[in-house]
């Protein structure tokens, strides 16, 4: 586990937690609320939306899902296999009991295209999770991580009109550095140096 936060429910209490294959029924439901958003489509460029395309047929049985779930554990290792372009990643899920309510992945560094887009942390939250303040709790918890890691100061980037991400971000210590194109990008300190690139 990798920290807690509450719920806001009296069901128990939300744990940022590594993948793990208990939670499968929930996930698949949430992963049917992203495809009705429009998620996992041929247009969508998030690292959940690849996954959908890549994994989501293999998700229903339990040994496609435990094999997605060992695929987002070994993302961690430098030599795991990885699409091109892309860095090393500890992928960690909130969870409150055997339920899935969101996911974010803390990328170990920074290649030229995250810098741009992406940064070193993105975050997805499944639909009927939302303004729980779930996401605020995951970037939280999520920054020791990224300390770990060696990273001083979290690049996070959102699209311009997700004013509930950018509020995530702020209430996290976000500061902003600037637009590009479509997106806003903070520096979020991680607790041990000085906040900025």
């Amino acid at each position: 586990m990798y920290g807690s936060g509450s719920s806001g429910t009296d069901a128990g209490v939300a744990e940022l937690r590594s993948p793990l294959e208990g939670v499968q029924q929930s996930f698949l439901a949430a992963m049917a609320e992203l495809r009705e958003e429009g998620r996992g489509g041929p247009a969508d460029p998030t690292e959940i939306g690849r996954e959908i395309r890549t994994f989501g047929a293999s998700w229903s049985s339990a040994d496609g899902f435990a094999t997605y779930v060992r695929w987002l554990r070994d993302q961690t290792r430098e030599d795991a296999p990885r699409p091109e372009g892309h860095v090393p990643a500890t992928n960690l899920w909130w969870v409150e009991d055997d339920q899935y309510l969101g996911r974010i992945a803390v990328r170990h560094r920074l290649t030229p295209q995250l810098r741009e887009v992406g940064g070193h942390i993105g975050y997805d939250v499944r639909p009927s999770a939302r303004r729980r303040g779930y996401a605020t709790a995951m970037l939280r918890l999520a920054l020791p991580v990224a300390r770990r890691l060696g990273i001083t100061s979290a690049l996070v980037t959102c699209d311009i009109q997700n004013v509930a991400s950018r509020r995530v971000i702020q209430r996290n210590g976000g500061v902003l550095e600037d637009r590009r194109g479509s997106k806003l990008r903070f520096w979020v300190p991680t607790g041990c140096g000085d906040a900025g690139p």
